[in-house]
């Protein structure tokens, strides 16, 4: 999962995106409106925590550009404006939650978890399909309720495709959301992630569909 990071107080953005990195998220950080309009506009994220008071262009601003553009990942905005006009504002713009600075960084966690969720049509923190399960909260991989331990990458590869669970992901998706900006990004080395989770969690729980992906399904066929 791909979260871009949009604030100019740069401990902030240090003690959210470390938070993020350590809930297993890959992180993209933004200090401005334009990189963040940028950012949002060319890349693929599955969610944005969005300041509002930013320079050279203010979120609302950037917000409603990404979404006149047709942008549809969920956006948190996390800002010092607390009064209910600013929020009734930001909603409207097209913001899916809003957290008033000083912030709990749990809450914050708790929100990043529920948004990406219901982007992706899951209701419960428990993601499952089949046998497979996902505690979103505690980072935890079960099989037939048996825990597995899975390294980071490991983790966040089943986590991306239990959240699209029955949804062939191609490749290219996959690599995007799995590593760092800073990482290699190579197509062998994610069949050979595949190849240690079937190992793992069983053979038949990560299916290839050869030409188009990969996908976890949601149950017989």
């Amino acid at each position: 999962m791909r979260i871009l990071v949009v604030e100019d107080e740069p401990a902030i953005a240090a003690s959210v995106s470390a938070a993020l990195a350590a809930s297993g998220y890959q992180t993209r950080v933004a200090t401005d409106g334009e990189e963040a309009w940028f950012l949002g506009d060319t890349e693929d994220f599955d969610l944005v925590v969005l300041d509002l008071g930013l320079p050279k262009m203010d979120g609302l601003a950037v917000l409603k550009r990404w979404r006149a553009a047709g942008h549809l990942m969920p956006v948190l905005i996390l800002t010092a404006r607390g009064a209910w006009p600013e929020r009734v504002e930001g909603i409207d713009a097209g913001a899916d939650d809003y957290l008033a600075k000083p912030f709990q960084i749990e809450e914050l966690m708790a929100r990043v978890r529920a948004l990406i969720r219901r982007a992706a049509g899951q209701a419960s923190p428990v993601l499952t399909a089949g046998p497979i399960s996902v505690d979103t909260r505690q980072m935890r991989v079960t099989v037939d309720g048996i825990n597995i331990a899975v390294s980071p990458l490991e983790y966040r590869l089943v986590a991306y495709l239990l959240h699209h669970a029955g949804r062939v992901i191609p490749p290219g998706e996959l690599i995007e959301h799995l590593y760092g900006d800073d990482d290699a990004r190579d197509a062998n080395a994610l069949e050979a992630i595949i190849t240690r989770l079937r190992k793992k969690l069983g053979p038949n729980v990560v299916e290839t569909r050869r030409g188009f992906g990969y996908l976890i399904p949601t149950g017989p066929e």
